[in-house]
């Protein structure tokens, strides 16, 4: 809650995407380790995409980061990606994997996509990424059933709408191969999953609070996977398949 009393949204172009509580700590990191590695077409796209008014809702650079290690450090060839808005996440993970690795990205529309693609094709990694535009369960379903690719992919990142997190998890386990990776972003929406209920919040953030919590409630107790959650951007939550 603002200091006037007027109650903000969580996520907005005004705010940092991050759960540390001291600017100065973020900056720090930004620029120490995360800035001089970025890539310059990340960094490309980042600028770019920050211009735009809902920029506030692409994966802030330390996250992709993070992830570009991911991968390299679980080998990944084959990934998916569920909710691309510019494709910043995309770009991180198709210049992670190798020349012959894939990312299934898929996103309900590629009016947002088409503003990174021309960053994507100059950094050379357009041919690493296989857009698929539409709802993601449809599209989930037919990779499970017309193409036959059951346990075929290394890594999924899911950054879309939330109240359908624990659908895609049962679909992204069954693509997602055992020893893989799934990645869920925003999985502590702002702090305001351990946030008391009678906190001022809007309607819209109490709702998305609560469809995070049952979802973090459902990863906790599956046990076909391990899972670790990471308070680093607005939380990312990370399952390793073992069943």
């Amino acid at each position: 809650m603002a200091s006037d009393g007027e109650v903000k949204d969580i996520h907005r172009p005004d705010s940092t995407k991050t759960l540390l509580k001291n600017e100065a700590l973020y900056e720090y990191i930004l620029n120490m380790v995360v800035y001089p590695r970025e890539h310059e077409c990340l960094r490309e796209l980042r600028l770019l995409t920050e211009k735009h008014a809902e920029g506030f809702m692409s994966s802030p650079p330390d996250e992709a980061q993070l992830l570009s290690m991911l991968l390299k450090l679980t080998g990944a060839r084959n990934t998916i990606e569920v909710g691309v808005f510019t494709g910043c996440s995309v770009l991180a993970t198709a210049l992670a994997i190798p020349d012959d690795g894939k990312v299934v990205a898929i996103d309900v529309s590629r009016e947002y996509f088409d503003i990174g693609l021309p960053v994507i094709q100059k950094a050379g990694v357009a041919h690493k990424v296989d857009f698929r535009e539409g709802p993601a369960q449809p599209i989930l379903n037919d990779m499970l059933a017309d193409e036959g690719r059951e346990g075929k992919y290394d890594f999924a990142f899911v950054d879309a709408d939330k109240e359908n997190y624990g659908n895609y998890h049962e679909q992204l386990l069954r693509l997602v191969r055992v020893g893989g990776v799934l990645a869920y972003d925003n999985t502590l929406w702002g702090g305001t999953v351990a946030m008391p209920d009678d906190t001022p919040i809007t309607d819209d953030d109490r709702e998305i609070r609560d469809v995070i919590r049952e979802f973090n409630a459902k990863i906790a107790a599956d046990q076909r996977v391990e899972v670790v959650q990471i308070p680093i951007a607005d939380g990312i939550t990370l399952c390793r398949r073992i069943v």
